[in-house]
């Protein structure tokens, strides 16, 4: 009776294990298929694990012959299971029964935890980038991959995207958890007796602004998910846009009269004012422009992602600020600052008009018409800038010794003047940088950010400047798609 019940194919999963738990295999029966037993040691020396030649036991060639060869039906490989009294795992059956998105979500973490360890090397020859330059890289990857799609429209985060980027961010993320700094403590011995002990703690800086930075990440999604009912949409004509066209599919979440007229109206104003964005999709709101409330909700939320964008530059500044000058930039420097920044500007600088220093006045004086121009001369002040500390610092070495920067500054407060020219220029550069910065907020990194971004090797700092740096990006991006609805709104109201 026990052969026939093995051999039946209509029993189930349940069925089997279930006659295996009744006892379906009775002492009486002549040739007992054999079983594990009840303890078994699945350890072996290095001398076992080194060596295949040999196999006995429950796992000999004859058992696993037998198991190998029932896997071509159901029925043989539930009967070699019986066989070896093993029950099949709950977590293999629910594998077995994924879908093929988790497939593919696994297959592509699996991609991107190889390209993280081989530092994008696929070579596997060690040739890879550093653990600090991949994890950077795999951020600003997956911001791209996931915010990409957004296809400058102000518009909820796909269900799909959004929890690819949470689940792979806390993966990337996670990393922080382990990164720790030592503290002196003291620790109580059964005997009460306390001895001092070195304690971890989280690293002050990943303490400080990670969390930070997620809260920021909350609020930005946040902001993209309450643009699901909107009295606006977008419009264009496959990628290939014809301003002034009457012939155009719109898709409008809210009821509008003529939204043709509409489209040519935004449209048209929106192509004076980005002439150089022509792939940019064109923001169409109703005839009458949009209602009051509508209006306010979006200088509302404009506000807030401005007020993000802010924190995060902070924060990217300052970790930008915390890593290490590269050699290769410090030996690439000119000789003299004004050969760096110009005659005119240096003259400013230094009070040629007789006035109180303003980098303000000094950037509506000279010709900055575009974001390269801000980019070129925000890289000649800050090539500067490096040469009058480096001038700075070496009068104040000892014994042929460099003095920090940030020691630098304690000295000439210490003494109670200014340190000297090269002090006072290097301070009015750094003044002048953050001035350019903040009127031009969507300026490009600077050769200096990317020399540092290329060769730092903090893992903690590498997280911390490529999550600020994409949310900045993201933040940047909200305040510029809410600009073209309201400029939209505007064109509309006035005609």
């Amino acid at each position: 009776m026990a052969d026939s019940s093995i051999s039946s194919p209509s029993l189930s999963a349940s069925d089997e294990s279930s006659e295996l738990d009744a006892g379906c295999y009775s002492s009486s029966t002549t040739t007992a298929p054999p079983s594990l037993p009840d303890t078994a040691d699945f350890s072996r020396s290095a001398s076992d694990a080194s060596s295949f030649s040999d196999h006995s036991g429950p796992f000999g060639a004859a058992a696993v012959s037998k198991l190998i060869a029932g896997r071509g039906s159901p029925a043989g490989a539930g009967a070699s299971l019986r066989r070896l009294s093993m029950k099949p795992r709950a977590d293999v059956l629910d594998r077995r029964s994924a879908t093929a998105a988790d497939v593919d979500e696994l297959e592509l973490v699996k991609e991107r935890f190889s390209k993280l360890l081989l530092g994008e090397d696929m070579s596997g020859g060690g040739k890879g980038v550093c653990a600090a330059v991949a994890i950077s890289n795999a951020i600003t990857n997956l911001y791209a991959t996931v915010f990409g799609s957004c296809c400058h429209r102000l518009e909820p985060l796909p269900e799909g995207k959004k929890a690819m980027w949470r689940r792979e961010m806390d993966c990337l993320l996670s990393v922080c958890d382990h990164i720790v700094e030592f503290y002196p403590s003291s620790q109580a011995l059964p005997d009460g007796t306390r001895v001092e002990v070195m304690a971890t703690r989280p690293r002050s800086d990943i303490y400080i602004n990670l969390p930070a930075l997620e809260k920021l990440d909350a609020m930005l999604i946040e902001i993209m998910d309450g643009f699901e009912k909107a009295e606006f949409w977008y419009a264009d004509d496959g990628g290939a846009r014809s301003f002034g066209s009457t012939a155009t599919t719109t898709t409008s979440s809210s009821a509008s009269p003529s939204p043709a007229s509409s489209f040519r109206r935004s449209s048209a104003a929106l192509h004076r004012k980005n002439e150089d964005k022509w792939w940019v999709p064109v923001p169409c709101v109703p005839d009458g422009g949009l209602s009051a409330a509508a209006r306010k909700e979006l200088r509302r939320r404009r506000d807030c992602a401005s007020q993000i964008h802010k924190a995060a530059v902070a924060i990217n500044s300052d970790v930008l600020g915390d890593m290490e000058v590269p050699e290769s930039f410090m030996a690439l420097l000119p000789k003299s600052g004004k050969a760096s920044v110009g005659d005119a500007v240096y003259r400013a600088m230094m009070g040629g008009g007789g006035g109180k220093f303003s980098p303000d006045h000094l950037l509506d004086c000279v010709d900055v018409s575009s974001e390269h121009e801000a980019l070129a001369l925000a890289d000649r002040v800050e090539a500067a800038m490096y040469v009058w500390r480096r001038k700075a610092s070496a009068s104040l070495a000892h014994g042929g010794r460099w003095v920090q920067w940030s020691k630098v500054k304690e000295l000439a407060a210490d003494d109670g003047g200014d340190g000297g020219k090269n002090m006072t220029l290097a301070s009015r550069a750094e003044s002048l940088l953050l001035c350019i910065k903040h009127r031009f907020p969507g300026l490009s990194q600077t050769t200096l950010d990317t020399s540092k971004i290329q060769f730092n090797k903090d893992v903690g700092q590498a997280i911390l400047e490529s999550y600020s740096r994409v949310l900045e990006s993201l933040a940047f991006s909200i305040v510029s798609w809410i600009d073209d609805v309201l400029f939209a709104d505007k064109s509309v109201r006035k005609q």
